[in-house]
């Protein structure tokens, strides 16, 4: 027989069939020693932490931005265009209520008011003589029906002049603090000209959002707490005042007043107020706040099912408090969820309960050391 070459069609299948045989093999080995080489091993139950879902007492804090508003709020302006005669008040003085803030030159309706206060008492006197002649029927009663006409026009005239010369004097329409001075005396003014702005500041409002969720734990005359930038460590107490009869169609949220006394006028309107508002204490189901994972938009805790598996539950968090958080829907009472050693779960994963000291992280206690030989132990 001849010698066998590499070219030989015979040989190179007997080398590729030994090749494929090795890379079996190989793959074999690999797959046997995975979990004896520290590979995970999804059969065996992995040690956790596991807590059952009860209701507890739960109280907690509404937090909220609000803005400061007077307890009343007006820009005083003019009713009619003439020229500022008279300035009475300096910016930020604070007035009483009808105090006068500026006078206008009204002398054309001075003229105007003593003109018709000498027609309506020219009227009068012919009102009263042509009475006495229709006492002693001189006269016919028509004519005395007209003259009394005249004099109650007359006098209409009057009380008509004197209202528009009390335009010409601007007041205070409550009492409060006058804002930046606006005009200066000889200056003209129209109709809606800005003279200041007029705040009444011994109480304020601050109105804040409160989601739909959590209108129900908000009601009137509810205590609640308020901080601002511009008094650190200084803290605002006042109560809920109204809460609005609509909602917000884009944010989904009801806009809540709170009234604050303000004696000293720290708050100004305007300022931006973090709000607390304390809810009252009530039954709701409690869990770690290490239970439950938030992985982009999904919020789930590990529910454990009689099997011991593992699976994904949806919840919605109602609110938090350090530690603790309160579910408001995907768990029931009962239930199984996993607290601790979240972060190597897989869903359907078999789970057992861990002892204490594996769960909490903690290294067990060293055994105590033997007595030495020949002496006593104490």
């Amino acid at each position: 027989m001849g010698a066998m070459t590499a070219n030989d069609p015979g040989m190179r299948r007997r080398v590729a069939g030994v090749l494929v045989l090795c890379l079996l093999a190989s793959a074999c080995q690999r797959t046997a020693e995975g979990p004896a080489r520290g590979g995970p091993d999804r059969n065996k139950p992995v040690p956790v932490a596991i807590e059952v879902v009860r209701e507890r007492p739960w109280r907690d804090e509404l937090r909220a931005l609000g803005t400061v508003a007077a307890h009343e709020s007006v820009t005083v302006t003019a009713k009619v265009s003439e020229t500022v005669e008279q300035v009475h008040f300096e910016s930020g003085q604070a007035v009483a209520r009808g105090a006068p803030l500026v006078t206008l030159s009204g002398r054309q309706q001075q003229a105007a008011l003593a003109s018709a206060q000498a027609t309506a008492e020219e009227a009068e006197r012919q009102y009263q003589r042509q009475s006495q002649l229709a006492g002693q029927q001189l006269i016919a009663r028509s004519a005395l029906d007209a003259q009394r006409a005249t004099r109650d026009a007359a006098r209409a005239q009057v009380a008509q002049v004197r209202a528009n010369l009390s335009d010409r004097v601007i007041r205070a329409p409550f009492a409060g603090v006058l804002g930046i001075r606006q005009v200066s005396p000889g200056a003209l003014v129209t109709p809606g000209t800005a003279v200041a702005t007029l705040d009444d500041l011994h109480r304020v409002y601050v109105d804040f959002p409160v989601p739909e969720t959590e209108l129900a734990g908000v009601a009137p005359g509810q205590a609640v707490a308020g901080t601002t930038g511009a008094w650190p460590g200084r803290s605002f107490d006042g109560t809920v005042d109204v809460v609005s009869s609509r909602l917000d169609t884009a944010s989904r949220a009801a806009m809540v007043r709170a009234d604050f006394p303000n004696p000293d006028r720290a708050l100004r309107p305007g300022m931006l107020v973090e709000v607390r508002l304390t809810r009252g204490e009530r039954p709701a189901l409690v869990v770690p706040e290490i239970a439950v994972q938030q992985v982009g938009t999904e919020t789930f805790v590990w529910r454990v099912g009689a099997d011991g598996k593992v699976a994904k539950a949806d919840v919605v968090v109602g609110g938090r408090i350090p530690g603790q958080v309160m579910v408001r829907s995907g768990l029931k009472a009962g239930e199984r969820i996993v607290t601790d050693g979240v972060g190597k779960l897989r869903e359907g994963d078999r789970v057992e309960a861990a002892a204490p000291a594996a769960a909490s992280g903690a290294a067990p206690a060293p055994a105590p050391a033997p007595p030495a030989a020949g002496g006593a132990a104490h």
